[in-house]
């Protein structure tokens, strides 16, 4: 089994280096590449992902179902490993998806805590161990067999937003889908410059007019209003 490692990246050079540098470590020979797909970043992303050891793409089209896309046109590896640049990943990742591969899963994600002690946020945190609608977001990290992903079609470029969402709910329709009860970090910036409350409300509104089939124009547009 080979995985390729796919990071959509946009300005993200606080973290991308550590990020390149962190995956290549507990690798175990079995990552193909990893691949930075870059939206037209301004600031060093580009070249301290290559520093680190990633091949760095840009894509055509900007968002990330697009880049994460494109970056799958390049990838060689059998399974496909989608991972946010503000994530430190699972150090057991490459041997966690061999062994849900292993058992008849195709598909699947990690839970995750935030990098914060906050009380509600450790609810948050809880919350992500179940499935359902509200835990399946990108920040916990997605692996897919390169065969059910080309069976997919991919990722909806139409879904400017919840990307992840929709690719997931695909996911289950058509095959067994892991929740890896290991965690990821995720960074709790968003939280720091908005309140729980008003973030919490975000992510409601987006999940309603999500399911509500609303377009996801007018998703992005609306979520923004709710955060700093």
């Amino acid at each position: 089994m080979t995985i390729s490692v796919i990071i959509p990246a946009f300005n993200e050079a606080a973290s991308i280096g550590r990020m390149v540098k962190t995956i290549l470590s507990h690798a175990q020979h079995q990552v193909a590449e990893i691949l930075v797909i870059d939206g037209g970043s301004t600031d060093d992303t580009v070249a301290l992902a290559q520093r680190a050891g990633a091949t760095v793409l840009t894509s055509p089209r900007l968002g990330r179902a697009a880049q994460m896309n494109y970056g799958v046109q390049h990838a060689t590896g059998e399974v496909l490993y989608f991972v946010h640049a503000d994530v430190q990943i699972h150090p057991d990742f490459a041997h966690d998806i061999a062994e849900a591969l292993a058992t008849g899963y195709q598909a699947g994600r990690y839970r995750f805590r935030f990098d914060s002690d906050k009380v509600m946020l450790r609810v948050n945190n809880y919350g992500t161990r179940f499935g359902g609608l509200m835990s399946r977001g990108g920040d916990q990290t997605l692996f897919i067999t390169r065969h059910l992903f080309d069976q997919l079609g991919g990722f909806n470029e139409h879904f400017v937003i919840m990307e992840d969402f929709d690719m997931i709910r695909r996911i289950e329709q058509q095959a067994r889908f892991a929740v890896i009860p290991k965690d990821v970090v995720v960074s709790a910036r968003k939280y720091e410059h908005n309140s729980w409350l008003r973030v919490q409300l975000a992510n409601l509104t987006a999940v309603l007019l999500f399911t509500c089939k609303v377009s996801p124009t007018r998703i992005a547009h609306t979520y923004r209003t709710f955060l700093k």
